[in-house]
């Protein structure tokens, strides 16, 4: 199902060579383990951990996600302050999260949480908050492309206005 809001998947692909690394791992085992079909069970077994590892640690951010696909921008928000506080107290599965969750994600979970909290207040009419939070991930993700371009859109409507 396509969706009407804006949402946006930046890759970085540099984290595919951990990822094979894993694979060849999960190959590597099963030879040793002398299964039958090595590669194809290797495969199998780096796929279902890496859904297993998607769908549990983060569950808080998809269902956040799940939330905006259906505009219910004020229930999202509790859904992404629990994601941002998840991730600031485990800052290690984000910063390592081409391993800890096998995700090709350029962007962290924390900066996704408080670019979505931003979105959502906006969304609900809270223009002000959405704007503190861009200025403060910002702060903290000093290239993010994704709340410099929102801060530059509220600028540009407060001089359209004023």
């Amino acid at each position: 199902m396509a969706s009407r809001q804006p949402i946006v998947r930046q890759v970085a692909w540099i984290s595919f060579l951990p990822q094979v690394i894993v694979l060849a791992g999960f190959i590597m085992l099963m030879v040793a383990a002398e299964a039958p079909g090595p590669v194809v069970k290797g495969a199998l077994l780096y796929l279902v951990v890496a859904i297993a590892l998607r769908k549990l640690i983060p569950r808080a951010h998809r269902r956040g996600v799940k939330l905006i696909r259906k505009k219910a921008f004020g229930a999202a928000i509790p859904a992404f302050e629990n994601s941002l506080e998840f991730f600031s107290r485990h800052r290690w599965l984000d910063d390592y999260r081409y391993l800890t969750l096998l995700s090709s994600s350029r962007i962290s979970y924390r900066e996704m949480a408080m670019l979505n909290l931003a979105y959502c207040h906006g969304q609900t009419g809270n223009g002000e908050r959405a704007q503190q939070i861009y200025q403060e991930t910002l702060a903290e993700f000093p290239d993010s492309e994704m709340a410099e371009a929102a801060l530059r859109m509220f600028n540009s409507a407060a001089r359209g206005a004023g």
